[in-house]
């Protein structure tokens, strides 16, 4: 569609070229009176997208939004998936209010969504014969698993780990960055199971030039080509080998929801959350830097120096994002509130620092000009996992506030209260997070 890297939603979409998304979407097409027709199968996805039969689709205008996607707010809804805001519907890409991040561990109804390319039907995943391939250059001894042997040969782990679109925040910077609008809802943090990559890995053994390990998926380019690549990110081994990262099957004790990746997909905490590849099929050790889609260029990628806004750099100025920055939200209450002068104001959220810990817990409500420690801070369950806070504060008297949160990692440093470094990408948004709150 339109624009460039098919981040388009269907509203825009039929606005820019209907005729055009028409047939991409739906497979209509046009004939000399304005009037298409569907094919069998393109009339039952419009179907399916409704909710119900189409009686006169033979009758309905090209290039015409279905009314019922026209007047929602959500025109896609995915199955297991509630209450999510969605930015995009090819791929579909949709963000997690904050008040429905208040969980200590992220639902998996709750859990964002961000997708590159297609992903395979539900109905085409066979569990049983779904497999991995372990192979590359550096790999001494390629094998290929199914999952019921990864199960039998590895032990199995849990951990709760936190993944952020590196990504989150894009929709507040200026100039704005091209790609997902994304606010703050493209994080979760839950308890993954699955076996050790570095077991998997050592397993199959690695050669001593191993540098770098990459990835591969069984999503659909957007094309529809079979021989692109959708998205093959990676690591350094360092990363890889971590006790933390995983091969994992299971989120929150069920099987991992199909749009985060099920049946099989990495989880690599506290990097960007494109480095934890979903319907997982190979991964191969790399004796040099992984070279896969979006490894390249400028995705994923920050100026290696402070730059103006709005600066164009070239690709050999810009280094790949590693560990994410220091970030927090107030997850109760809900942004609008309103509250009595009489009573303190009690509210609580989540903090998490890439691959450090947090700290220390900050509260404002003057616009940052003073700051107040919150009353609690809590370990994360195990490394790599978000922290749980809470806090509360005593407003002077009536009126309109804006109560702020400020994180601390270990290695100290703060959240900006307003915005990072501008990139061309719009990635590594970690400024404070606030709520409005009316005083009455």
């Amino acid at each position: 569609m339109a624009k460039q890297d098919n981040e388009i939603g269907i509203h825009e979409a039929y606005f820019n070229d209907p005729e055009k998304v028409d047939l991409e979407l739906f497979g209509r097409e046009t004939d000399s009176s304005r009037r298409g027709f569907l094919k069998k199968s393109s009339l039952m996805a419009m179907a399916a997208v409704i909710g119900s039969n189409i009686p006169f689709a033979d009758k309905m205008p090209s290039g015409l939004i279905p009314a019922a996607l026209a007047n929602s707010d959500q025109p896609f809804k995915l199955p297991g998936k509630s209450g999510l805001i969605y930015l995009n519907d090819r791929p579909v890409n949709a963000e997690t209010p904050p008040h429905l991040l208040n969980d200590e561990f992220t639902p998996a109804k709750y859990m964002f969504v961000r997708n590159n390319g297609i992903p395979p039907k539900m109905e085409d995943i066979d569990v049983n014969t779904w497999t991995l391939e372990i192979s590359g250059e550096s790999c001494k001894n390629p094998t290929k698993f199914t999952i019921g042997e990864l199960k039998k040969k590895f032990k199995h782990y849990t951990y709760a780990l936190q993944l952020e679109c590196g990504g989150n925040g894009r929709s507040e910077y200026n100039p704005p960055a091209k790609g997902n609008q994304w606010s703050t809802g493209a994080v979760a943090c839950g308890r993954w199971t699955g076996v050790r990559l570095k077991d998997v890995l050592e397993y199959c053994g690695i050669k001593k030039d191993a540098v770098y390990i990459g990835y591969y998926g069984a999503d659909t380019h957007l094309s529809g080509n079979p021989d692109k690549v959708t998205i093959s990110r990676g690591v350094p081994m360092s990363k890889a080998l971590e006790e933390q990262s995983l091969i994992a099957w299971a989120y929150e004790g069920e099987d991992i929801p199909l749009y985060n990746g099920y049946p099989l997909r990495l989880v690599m905490g506290g990097w960007p959350a494109s480095v934890s590849g979903k319907w997982l099929k190979k991964i191969v050790i790399r004796d040099k830097e992984h070279d896969g889609a979006k490894m390249t260029g400028q995705s994923y990628r920050v100026p290696c120096e402070p730059v103006a806004p709005g600066t164009k750099v070239a690709n050999e100025n810009m280094c790949i994002i590693e560990s994410m920055p220091v970030k927090s939200l107030i997850t109760f209450p809900k942004s609008g509130v309103t509250h009595n002068l009489d009573k303190k104001f009690k509210f609580n959220g989540k903090a998490w620092a890439g691959d450090l810990e947090v700290v220390d817990m900050e509260v404002s409500i003057d616009f940052g000009a003073t700051w107040q420690k919150a009353k609690k801070l809590d370990k994360p369950l195990n490394r790599l996992a978000w922290q749980t806070w809470e806090a509360s504060v005593k407003f002077p008297k009536k009126g309109y506030y804006e109560v702020w949160a400020k994180a601390t990692d270990s290695s100290g440093k703060s959240q900006p209260v307003i915005l990072p470094g501008w990139n061309p990408r719009g990635y590594l948004n970690n400024a404070c997070h606030r709520i409005a709150v009316q005083v009455v």
